[in-house]
């Protein structure tokens, strides 16, 4: 396995930035002179991907340092890019920096030109936690030609919602409302609205698979559960799992294994 950290030039952020790379490489048990093993290794035809997101207060660091991801994506032989948003939800702000341009444009065609990935929208996957998981989300439904699966786990999907829960108080709201939407009280209905961006989605034909995951003692398991009824009212493509869990590392470490099954399971 190869773990690296790149550091380049972004026209689209216009600055340098850092990113967190893991391509499989065989193991010392393995012969990549074997056949069977250089299938397993298609550098030539290109590997998966995952573009995996990070939360609030988090970086492009935090799957490296927190989970134990360098050994899933080796042991299923995909690629795993990681990058930083910080506290922006993956959105082309209103005043600041157009992240869902740079992860579903810039970033996309910088590691296809560099890394042996392919460039194929079936074997192109993102998945993020917490407000990764809306990102994860909001970034395939916004660009479905780009994402073909899509993974929520403890997701803040309901971004209209979050929004009247963080004026009341009621959770802790690290962000910049207004430099990153506009105008936030409008953002039920709006193209940053998971609801309305599947809807959309469905209408023009192309939406990306979803799969949705939270921890039952989560402090966003009712919204998820809402989000869940939401989907299936609309007839969307979703599957669902939950299980014992708060909003920590120790519930996601184990579904972004089930996410990376999900994921390369055709």
């Amino acid at each position: 396995m190869a773990s690296m950290t790149c550091h380049y030039y972004s026209s689209t952020l216009m600055r340098n930035i850092a990113l967190n790379i893991i391509v499989p490489t065989p193991t010392s048990n393995e012969q990549i002179v074997d056949e069977n093993t250089q299938k397993q290794y298609g550098y030539e035809t290109g590997l998966p991907v995952v573009y995996l997101l990070h939360g609030a207060y988090g970086d492009f660091s935090s799957w490296i340092r927190f989970s134990n991801i360098e050994r899933y994506a080796q042991d299923r032989h995909i690629v795993a890019v990681m990058a930083s948003c910080g506290n922006n939800f993956y959105q082309d702000m209103a005043k600041g920096d157009k992240y869902q341009t740079f992860f579903t444009r810039e970033l996309p065609s910088f590691i296809r030109s560099i890394f042996p990935v392919s460039k194929k929208r079936e074997d192109t996957y993102v998945a993020g936690f917490s407000m990764g998981g809306y990102g994860a989300w909001y970034l395939a439904l916004s660009a479905p030609e780009v994402f073909a699966k899509s993974a929520s786990l403890s997701g803040a999907l309901d971004i209209a919602g979050l929004y009247e829960q963080a004026l009341s108080g009621t959770v802790d709201s690290p962000f910049s409302w207004d430099a990153i939407f506009g105008n936030p009280a409008t953002l039920a209905g709006s193209d940053k609205d998971l609801f309305e961006l599947y809807a959309r989605c469905q209408k023009n034909g192309l939406a990306p698979e979803l799969y949705q995951a939270c921890g039952t003692e989560d402090f966003l398991y009712q919204m998820n559960l809402d989000a869940r009824k939401r989907m299936a009212d609309l007839g969307a493509n979703v599957l669902y799992e939950e299980g014992p869990g708060g909003h920590n590392w120790d519930f996601w470490d184990v579904y972004i294994r089930k996410v990376l099954d999900w994921m390369l399971t055709e």
